[in-house]
Order: C-alpha cells, then sequence, then structure tokens
C-alpha cells in the first residue's frame, strides 16, 4: 500500500476553522450527515416494526409507579424493590410521561409506549453521531464523510439497532461513552486534557454511564488511565490532581445513588443483579470477546486492525489521540465480556463496543484512504470490499432472522400473561389476587393482579434463591408463603425451579391449561379453593383453549405489532391478535 509520507511530528490536518465557527457550507455538511446517519439507523430500524422487548416494560412500570407518586415498585401495591438497572433511562421515561408524551394514549397514531422510548433512542443514536463529528473536527477537514460513515456502520450491524431500538436504556448508554471517548480525544490533541473542564466532563459522563448499566462505572476508568498513557514527571502533581477532581464528580452523583440503594432497599448492587447471580470475572471469560468478532465477521476486524495500525504510524499527535480512544474501546469490550451471558439474541451488551468501533473504523478509514496515494487508495478499496460484502451479507441474516423471531415481545407478554389471566380472574370471580409467572414486563403493565415474579428481578427473597441457587427455598417461599391465586410456569422455569414436578402443585392447583408437551411443560394454574364452582372453572378452560393458543399462533410476526392504544391494569381484550 502506498501512502503518503507521515507529517512531521506534532502536526496534524487541522480543521480550516474552528468547530464553532463553522460556515454555513461546513454546518450544512456537518447537520445533513448527522441526520443522513440516523435516517439510516431509523430505516434498519422500521424493519422491527413496534417490536419492544419484555424487559423494557420492566422499566415502564417503575417509570409509570416514579410518575404516579408510588415510589420504586413496578405496579401499585408491590414491595418496593430495585428491579430495574437503569436509573437515568427510568427518569427520562418518568419525565416522558409527567409531560403527557409517554403511557398516555397514542402520538399521531402511534401508541406513545412505543414512539416514545424508540424516538429517545434514535434522538441518542443523532447525539452519539454529532459527538463523531465533533471528535472528527479535530483531525479532519471531512468530519462529513467520518459522520456518515460511522452511521451507515451501525446501521448495518442489527446488534446496534435492535438494543437501540428495543425500549431499554442501550441507547443511552452508548451515548454517554461516545461523548466521554470524544470529550478526552479532542483534550487529548488541544492539549486541555489536565485541564478542570475536562476532569469535571470526564467523571460526569462516567456517572453518567454508571447510572444506565450497573457495569458503566467502568468508564470511571477512562480519564485516569489517558492521564497515566500521557504521564511525565513534569505533570505528575497535575495528573493525579485532575484524576482526584474526575474521581470526585463521578463520586457525588453515583456514590450519592449507592447511598440511598442502600438506604432503601439494603442493596449494594440493584436487586435484578442478585437475582442474575453475577459472579466475580474469570480469566475465560475474556474469550466472549471473540463472539462479537465473529458476529461482524474476522476479516473485517483484521482490517480494521490494519488501519489501526497504519493510522499509529502517522504523526505523533494523531498516535495520541487513536489510542486515547482505544482506551474506551478497551473498557467496553471487558464489560461485555465479564457480564454474566445473557439469554437474549443479538449480543445486547455489546452496544457500546459497536459504537466506539464505528467511530474508530470511520476516522481512522478516511485518515488513511486521505493519505493514500492513488495506488494505496485502489488497495485500500479492494480489502474494504473483499472483507465487508460477506459481513453485510451475514449482518444481514442476522436482520432478517430477527425480524422473523425477535427477542421475547414485550405486547405478547402483556396479552399472554396480563389480560388472559385478567380474564381467568372475571370468570372465575377473583376481584383481588396474585399470579405468579416469571416473565415480568408487559404482564406488569396490564395486570390488575398482583404478580410474583418467578424470575426475582423485582422480588427480593426470590432474587437471593436464585443468587443462592436454592430452588427448594424458591419453591418453599412460593408454595407455602405467598400461596398465589394463579401460577403460571413452562419450560425452563418450571423445569429448573422443580414447579413442573413439585406435589404441592397438584395438591393446591387445578390446571386451566396445559400445553400439549411433555407434562413437565407447564402451564396455567388456580388454587382449588377458587375453582370450587365447575361452571366457571369449564369457561375459564374454553376461553384459554382458544386465547393461549391464539396468543402463541405467529408470535415472531406479531410481535412487531403494537397491542392497543393504551397499556393499563384490568386489559382482557387481546388487542395484538
Amino acid at each position: 500500500m502506498v501512502i503518503a509520507p507521515p507529517m512531521p511530528p506534532g502536526r496534524i490536518e487541522q480543521p480550516e476553522v474552528a468547530p464553532a465557527e463553522l460556515p454555513r457550507g461546513k454546518r450544512a455538511a456537518a447537520i445533513a450527515a448527522v441526520a443522513g446517519g440516523t435516517a439510516l439507523i431509523a430505516v434498519q430500524a422500521a424493519r422491527y416494526g413496534n417490536w419492544l422487548v419484555d424487559d423494557s416494560a420492566i422499566t415502564f412500570g417503575y417509570a409509570r409507579s416514579f410518575a404516579q407518586g408510588l415510589g420504586p415498585v413496578v405496579q401499585p401495591g408491590a414491595e418496593a424493590v430495585e428491579g430495574y438497572s437503569n436509573p437515568t433511562w427510568t427518569l427520562l421515561l418518568a419525565l416522558g410521561r409527567l409531560v403527557g408524551l409517554f403511557d398516555r394514549g397514542t402520538i399521531f397514531g402511534i401508541p406513545d409506549y412505543v414512539l416514545f422510548p424508540k424516538a429517545l433512542g434514535l434522538l441518542c443514536c443523532a447525539a452519539m453521531l454529532a459527538a463523531i463529528h465533533w471528535a472528527a473536527t479535530a483531525v479532519t477537514r471531512h468530519a462529513w464523510v467520518v459522520t456518515l460513515l460511522a452511521g451507515a456502520v451501525l446501521a448495518a450491524v442489527p446488534s446496534f439497532v435492535v438494543w437501540t431500538v428495543s425500549g431499554l436504556e442501550n441507547s443511552l448508554y452508548a451515548l454517554a461513552v461516545v461523548v466521554l471517548a470524544a470529550t478526552v480525544f479532542r483534550a487529548v490533541l488541544s492539549g486541555r486534557l489536565r485541564t478542570r473542564g475536562v476532569a469535571v466532563a470526564a467523571g460526569a459522563l462516567a456517572a453518567t454511564a454508571a447510572l444506565t448499566r450497573p457495569e458503566g462505572a467502568i468508564y470511571a476508568a477512562v480519564y485516569p488511565l489517558v492521564l497515566l498513557i500521557h504521564l511525565r514527571r513534569p505533570v505528575l502533581r497535575s495528573s493525579v490532581r485532575h484524576a482526584l477532581v474526575s474521581a470526585a464528580v463521578f463520586a457525588v452523583p453515583y456514590g450519592g445513588y449507592l447511598a440511598w440503594r442502600y438506604l432503601e432497599f439494603g442493596r449494594l448492587v440493584p436487586n435484578t443483579a442478585v437475582a442474575k447471580a453475577q459472579e466475580l470475572p474469570t480469566v475465560e471469560q475474556l474469550t466472549r470477546v471473540g463472539d462479537l468478532v465473529h458476529y461482524v465477521g474476522a476479516p473485517a476486524v483484521l482490517v480494521l486492525v490494519v488501519l489501526v495500525g497504519l493510522a499509529l504510524s502517522r504523526s505523533s499527535q494523531w498516535r495520541d489521540g487513536l489510542i486515547t480512544l482505544l482506551v474506551p474501546l478497551g473498557l467496553a469490550s471487558l464489560a461485555y465480556a465479564v457480564l454474566a451471558p445473557d439469554w437474549m439474541d443479538q449480543f445486547r451488551f455489546a452496544t457500546p463496543v459497536w459504537a466506539m468501533l464505528a467511530m474508530i473504523g470511520a476516522l481512522v478509514t478516511v485518515e488513511i484512504f486521505r493519505a493514500a496515494r492513488a495506488r494505496g487508495r485502489v488497495l485500500i478499496a479492494l480489502a474494504l470490499a473483499i472483507t465487508m460484502v460477506p459481513s453485510a451479507m451475514s449482518l444481514e441474516l442476522a436482520a432478517k432472522k430477527f425480524v422473523h423471531q425477535p427477542t421475547l415481545p414485550m405486547c405478547f407478554i402483556a396479552d399472554r400473561l396480563g389480560r388472559v389471566f385478567n380474564q381467568y380472574a372475571d370468570i372465575l370471580g377473583v376481584s383481588e389476587g396474585s399470579f405468579a409467572e416469571p416473565d415480568l414486563g408487559g404482564a406488569s403493565m396490564t395486570s390488575r393482579l398482583h404478580i410474583i415474579d418467578l424470575a426475582g428481578l423485582v422480588d427480593s427473597k426470590i432474587a437471593d434463591s436464585w443468587h443462592d441457587r436454592d430452588n427448594a427455598a424458591l419453591r418453599d417461599y412460593v408454595l407455602e408463603d405467598v400461596r398465589p391465586t394463579f401460577l403460571h410456569f413452562r419450560d425452563f422455569w418450571g423445569r429448573t425451579t422443580g414447579l413442573a414436578t413439585d406435589p404441592r402443585v397438584a395438591r393446591d392447583y387445578v390446571p386451566i391449561y396445559t400445553y400439549p408437551e411433555p407434562a413437565e411443560y407447564g402451564g396455567d394454574f388456580v388454587r382449588r379453593e377458587v375453582a370450587q364452582d365447575p361452571a366457571r372453572l369449564a369457561a375459564a378452560r374454553e376461553y384459554a383453549a382458544k386465547a393461549v393458543p391464539a396468543t402463541h399462533a405467529g408470535v415472531g410476526d406479531r410481535g412487531r405489532r403494537a397491542c392497543g392504544d393504551t397499556l393499563t391494569p384490568g386489559q382482557t381484550a387481546l388487542e395484538s391478535l
């Protein structure tokens, strides 16, 4: 590959004018690049329709409760438990409800419980691209190309698109990481790394990440690590002072929230982390990063590594900036690797990794292409085509698969476990009752029954049982202490908990609906004392025989639809059918 001779040390290609003074043409190009990249992401997101993952509705339930002044409960009357792990995202949704944009009805004919979180996700994507453009203006006159290229890369990665519009906090989390990376990147290039403003911004952004995802606390290390990389004896005292400033800014909001958590719930981690039995990481877990390499294609990653290597051979200032960006990328990869594997498809915890890869990849590609001679540009284009086309095809297959088999749609659970069981309660004459089941999100938004969460996300005692791997204690708590009016389990939940074979289920409950698979697969059950009227029980079974198969039939396609204009407790109509 033939590239131009490296620039003298300390020199770097600068933008024609300062970013704040961009002429109208460059401002228009910047806006168009951000809008174009966001539009590419939005087009891909539209393929998934109104799909929201069921776990997102857990946050919806908490946001509703906070907005109604009920405190940290997933539904009225529930135990106060931190069953969410994304305080900042929960806050945004609660604010959306307070101003009438979320959980109120429809906007332009679209349910706002779909439109608001998806629009918020896309807004975060636009802000990410704006941050990438801001970073790129420090190193190239072609910042708009970097921005548009980064947007195209992100749009091509189903994992990124799926989880930024899933209703979960991924988009806000990735935004905090990208803005942090851009802030430190520009600070290094401008010689302003050891300034109070940068230290404060880095600490605040790290705190935002930590309050958006539990593992986000790792980004508090970005600024100190970058200071360490650029540490010299003359600036030792200044580096330590600014590292302490950044740590203090991080500690105030994050430490304050930890203190509130402990005083309110008696835990130092969210209840969700206890339920998922997150353990200390092992060295073997670091190999999980290889799953991400396989997902996007090893040849494509190899080309990116080569381009990064070539970029690092450029001027010392460019090299310093690029090394700075590799720090948050490395921490994002580490955070993904050490988390307990998630059951959801499309690498839910990898969103910041994709965002940082797109940022770095776009910057180095544009830089190396700009610096190369004609022959070198041809070689770069061929290398990209040979590696990226197969990757794009593989990623497209992953996107198509997710379109037809989306991860546990919220509306399926709202219908299957919320509205169906509401109808059971109406038929059997249950005015007040409880319901033990493992899929909480959509049910918490529509059920009028008090929900006992078999997964333990919003139940501290069940969370402790999962953490201790004590399924006997879980069954004793549910069947002897709680004694729910209704009980639902299937497949994994019946087999793993032992509920499917516990004799107390057969003793105390009668089936309303059982799945046609073997007996251990489970179904819907009601307490015997509630089902004393044979006519009512027969009516409930007749309803179940029609409604349950209807909710399951074509669940993938229906998972891309909304399930009514609103989600409110007590609904019985299966509006997504």
